[in-house]
């Protein structure tokens, strides 16, 4: 295999472990310490591009951990270590500024920038604490690029070519077979962008509420308005302000439902409701898989917020 190797002491390879799960095997095995392509991805929409585009040729660990918030990751000198040991980095420039600072230390060579792979857009006020650049907006109060691109299946496959195409390049003796998983994957993707286009073509309403201004993308692909109850926090407070105004929109706009994710506390969305007479359910950003996740892997997750929407918007 044509992939740069460093001799380290043993001692120097246990201390690099991970308990981040290994993607494509069994056990937590650290990215360098296998003679399999390594790769380390940041969070679980990067990890996922790289199993399936990797298969059986790549140990793939992830820095964050199932269940830990990705935007409130900070990187340990362990992980560092480890991102120094890949043999590919892939993740998210300006989603977590800790890894964006471990992987320009790092001398990871291909060092695989999701974002420069397809066009990030501004979607008004979604900046959060991972707003990337310090948190502030720029002189001319311009709002962050939105980065939660994975929830788009179509600009999702971009990334996936992109992906496989750098991988292809880095592990030549494989090439074939990252074509190939590439391929595979861009057209279930493309099977997702269908099911999402048919599943929400004809609704009673266009609008839905969310606790996290992460729907952007997937919102404006599929002809939708996001609504957003406060876009600095997912866990902030809304103000009796925002609720009025909110209460008002959902009687005009025939909103039944205001949505939280599984990986915050749902106490906004829960105080919307309540204020406002909507329910309440999941529409998962897909930041992690866990236990309280509905499905398995993103392709079930995806599914299953499709299910939500046609249900909160009134599919016929």
């Amino acid at each position: 295999m044509n992939i740069r190797r460093r001799l380290i002491p043993t001692a120097a390879l246990a201390a690099l472990s991970l308990t981040a799960v290994s993607a494509c095997s069994g056990d937590d095995t650290a990215a360098g310490s296998t003679d399999e392509f390594d790769v380390v991805a940041s969070f679980y929409p990067m990890q996922f591009l790289a199993e399936q585009i990797g298969g059986e040729h790549v140990n793939v660990t992830t820095l964050t951990e199932p269940g830990q918030e990705p935007h409130d990751l900070e990187i340990s000198a362990k992980q560092t270590a480890q991102l120094q040991e890949a043999d590919a980095v892939l993740y998210l420039k300006n989603l977590q500024p800790s890894v964006d600072e471990a992987v320009d230390q790092a001398d990871v060579q291909p060092e695989i920038d999701a974002a420069s792979l397809t066009t990030l857009e501004d979607h008004g006020d979604v900046e959060h604490d991972h707003a990337g650049e310090d948190g502030h907006k720029g002189e001319e109060d311009e709002h962050p690029l939105d980065p939660h691109i994975w929830l788009d299946p179509v600009k999702y496959a971009e990334i996936a070519k992109g992906v496989g195409a750098a991988f292809e390049k880095a592990d030549p003796d494989h090439a074939a077979d990252y074509k190939a998983n590439t391929e595979a994957l861009v057209g279930k993707l493309n099977g997702l962008d269908s099911k999402f286009t048919e599943g929400l073509k004809d609704t009673r309403s266009r609008v839905f509420f969310t606790n996290h201004a992460a729907f952007g993308y997937l919102a404006e692909r599929y002809g939708l308005t996001q609504e957003a109850i406060s876009g600095i926090s997912p866990e902030s407070e809304p103000s009796p302000a925002r609720i009025k105004e909110l209460q008002s929109e959902a009687k005009a706009d025939g909103v039944t439902t205001v949505f939280y994710e599984t990986l915050v506390s749902d106490r906004t969305a829960r105080t919307l409701g309540k204020d406002a007479g909507l329910r309440t359910d999941v529409l998962d950003p897909l930041e992690g898989i866990t236990d309280k996740s509905k499905g398995d892997d993103y392709f079930q997750v995806m599914e299953s917020n499709l299910a939500a929407l046609k249900t909160a918007l009134g599919a016929k």
